[in-house]
Formats: structure tokens, sequence, C-alpha cells
């Protein structure tokens, strides 16, 4: 062949592929560290970025990234997430063998059991994914907020002849205890991986860095039931892939590191590679700010990789009355649909959909859910506002660290979370 027809040919091969890789994303985890934010919801489920879902990031990439076929095992209070993907995720057409199905626990197997792991989640579900005959299973953590071309770690995956790819990033090595940690050679070959350890091996390059694998995982599909199968009838074990799966393959297969820089999604001028855990209050928080900074380190706005998601019908938002006194405004703030900022001042925060701030108001440094009401006079300062608050007239929160300690629920780097419940009891 020319070389014209040579890159068709490659390029139809790599699509061919993609159409016969299943994505599961796992969406079934509490998320506890997130506090009362997750007491009705999963945490894929939680408001992220003024009008998403955590969600709407892994299911995105897999849409841009040319992968069709999803399923979403979920478990923990899925009725908010299984509600939204119904509604905004709904438009992938059967009849080309496009989907995205939802996996809730309904202890399908043997023992009758909820998902007790992550492998075992997947576990539950062989027989549906078998009926799809995939080639390839892309396993993804449903509660993480990144860009990336997972085709291009397909095609890595395909090259080096893995029987199973992980993803990994550099993270400092003071944060690497609460990932997987891998060592690998000069070939990217996974030599050595531990769950979480107290003492993080450094990478040879950097000893102040570690490599952490990401919670993303492409197995060959047979492999991946064999391991399965053999995961199930094992005695010690969690049913984990991090902490069993993976590090059991380790020596006795072809696993493979996949570098995070290697396929993620890059705007013009940017540095980082970006990739968050959002999975505490302060991480949450701060992601959240940072989208309202001149120049985000997460660029939400590039046509090229738009991330998908449900499109309420609302108003525009609308900023009322203009005296020196009471002026409806916001700076260095993203105020999302519905929105009625009246007489009052928005500063450096982030607020959801339909949130109305009362006349003379103040808003700092705040990330407020959609459906919350902010009375006149009350002054909110660092701050997360959980949905379907209603904030009294005069209340002022984030000044005083003993009193919001209290009454609310601060982090030790002065973050406080503020819900219905809480403001229910502080009016008893």
């Amino acid at each position: 062949m020319s070389k014209p027809d040579e890159r068709i040919g490659q390029e139809w091969e790599a699509n061919l592929r993609l159409r016969r890789t299943l994505a599961l994303v796992l969406a079934g985890g509490r998320g506890s560290r997130l506090g009362a934010l997750t007491d009705w919801h999963a945490k894929p489920g939680v408001p992220f970025a003024g009008k998403f879902r955590i969600i709407d990031f892994a299911l995105s990439n897999c849409i841009n990234s040319g992968i069709r076929r999803i399923g979403v095992i979920t478990q923990y209070k899925a009725h908010s997430l299984i509600q939204h993907i119904q509604r905004g995720w709904s438009f992938l057409r059967g009849e080309f063998s496009e989907f995205i199905e939802l996996l809730p626990a309904q202890q399908r197997t043997e023992g009758e059991n909820w998902y007790k792991g992550t492998a075992d989640a997947v576990f539950q579900n062989l027989d549906i994914i078998r009926s799809h005959k995939p080639e390839f299973v892309l396993i993804l953590a449903g509660d993480h907020v990144y860009k990336m071309d997972y085709a291009k770690m397909l095609a890595h995956h395909m090259a080096s002849g893995a029987d199973v790819s992980v993803a990994c990033l550099e993270v400092p090595l003071e944060d690497a205890r609460g990932f997987g940690v891998m060592a690998v050679d000069e070939r990217d070959c996974i030599i050595r991986f531990d769950e979480k350890p107290a003492h993080p091996q450094p990478t040879p390059a950097d000893p102040t860095k570690a490599l952490a694998s990401m919670g993303i995982y492409i197995f060959n599909a047979q492999f991946l039931y064999d391991c399965l199968n053999e995961d199930s009838v094992t005695a010690e074990t969690e049913h984990d892939f991090g902490k069993n799966i993976i590090p059991r393959l380790v020596g006795k297969h072809r696993l493979v590191a996949h570098r995070f820089q290697d396929s993620c999604v890059m705007h013009d001028g940017a540095t980082e590679h970006y990739w968050r855990d959002v999975g505490t209050i302060d991480a949450y928080w701060e992601a959240n700010i940072d989208l309202t900074t001149v120049t985000p380190s997460l660029n939400i706005y590039e046509e090229a990789w738009p991330i998908w998601t449900y499109q309420a019908q609302l108003p525009p938002a609308k900023f009322v009355f203009d005296s020196d006194a009471r002026r409806g405004m916001a700076v260095d703030s993203m105020v999302s649909g519905g929105c009625v900022i009246s007489g009052a001042t928005v500063r450096r925060s982030l607020l959801y959909s339909n949130v109305r701030v009362n006349s003379y108001a103040l808003v700092e440094d705040t990330v407020v859910l959609p459906d919350c009401d902010i009375g006149r006079h009350a002054r909110l300062k660092k701050c997360i506002v959980d949905q379907g608050s209603v904030i009294p007239p005069g209340l002022v929160i984030g000044e005083d660290p003993v009193l919001d300690a209290q009454r609310f629920s601060r982090t030790d780097k002065g973050v406080t979370l503020v819900t219905p419940e809480m403001l229910r009891r502080l009016a008893e």
C-alpha cells in the first residue's frame, strides 16, 4: 500500500479497536471524606464546576476518545446519579451499538452479596460484560476530574503487548501514601506494585516523587475474565483491583505503566497535566475556586474536548440594582443559569444553578451548590454551601473559626461546610 493507504488502514484499525472496547465506570463509592456532601449522593454524582457532576469528566473522556460502549456501576445512594445519567446521557444510539448502561448492585452472583470491592463490582456483572463481546475492557474511577484521551492509552496498550495497562502519574512522595505506587523497568513494565504504602518508593529520576496509579486500567477481555474468576474463589482477598488483582499479577504477566502525560488533553499554553481527586472538603473547595481565576488549571471552555452533561432549562443569570450601597455584582466569579444577584456582592466565588443572593449580602471565596438562598446582610467567606441551603438574613459564616466549628463543619484549612441540616439545628 502507498503511505496514504497505510495511514487510512491504521486509522480504520484504531477505530475498530475502539468500537470493540467496553468502558466500565466505577461509580458506587460513598466518598466519606467529603463529609455531609455525600450524605445523599454518591461521590461521582456530586456537582462540580458550576454545572457538571464529577462523573461527567470520565464519561466525556470516553465519548471524546471514541469509546461509546459504556457501563456505569453504581451502588451507594445512587438515585441522583442515575437520574443525572438518564437525563443527560441518553443521546447514544443503540442501533449503532452505542450505549451507556446502568449496572446497579443486584446481587447477581451465587453469594447474593452487594459489591465488596472494585474487582467484585466488575465480577458480578461478568455475564453482561461478556454479552457485549469486547476485545478490551477499560476500567475507570468515576470520581476524578481530568481530561484524557483513552484512545492513546489503548494504542499504547496494543503496541506494548500488555495483558494489563495501568495509567499512572507522578505525585509528591508525601501524597503517595493514598495511592497504589509502582516501580517500573526501562520499558515501563511494572515490576512492583504497593497499594497505599506507608513508605512509598520514589522514582529513580526524582527522589521527591512516586509513580502513582490513577485507578485506570485496560485489560485484554479474556484475561480480565480469568483474573476475576480466580479472585472470586481466593480466600484472602478484598476483591479490589489495587489491593489484590494488580499486585498478584506482577512478575507473572505483562503489566505496563501508561504515563498520564502521554494522553492528557491540554489546552494551549497549559503546563500542568491536570488530574484531581476532589475527595476531601479542602480539595473540592480548592478545585472549584481555582476555576474562578483568570487562567484556571482546568480549561472547561475548550471546544475541541467538551465536557458533556445534563443541560437544565434555566434562564440566564441576572444582576439587579446599581447604587453605591446596593449593587448586584460578581467579580472573579462563575455564576450559573437561574441565579439572581439582587443588590449583593459576590467575589472569587462559584455559584451553581438557581442560587439567589439577596440585597446587601457578601459572598467571598465560596462555593454555593444549586437551589440555595442567601439572606439579606448575610456574609459568607471561604465556605461550601450545600444544595438547598437557606442562609438566614444577617448570618455571618467564615469570620469566627471557633463559632463556625461549633455550628457547622470546619476543616483544618479553614473551609466551612454548611448544609440544610446544620442550618435547621441552628434554628432550633
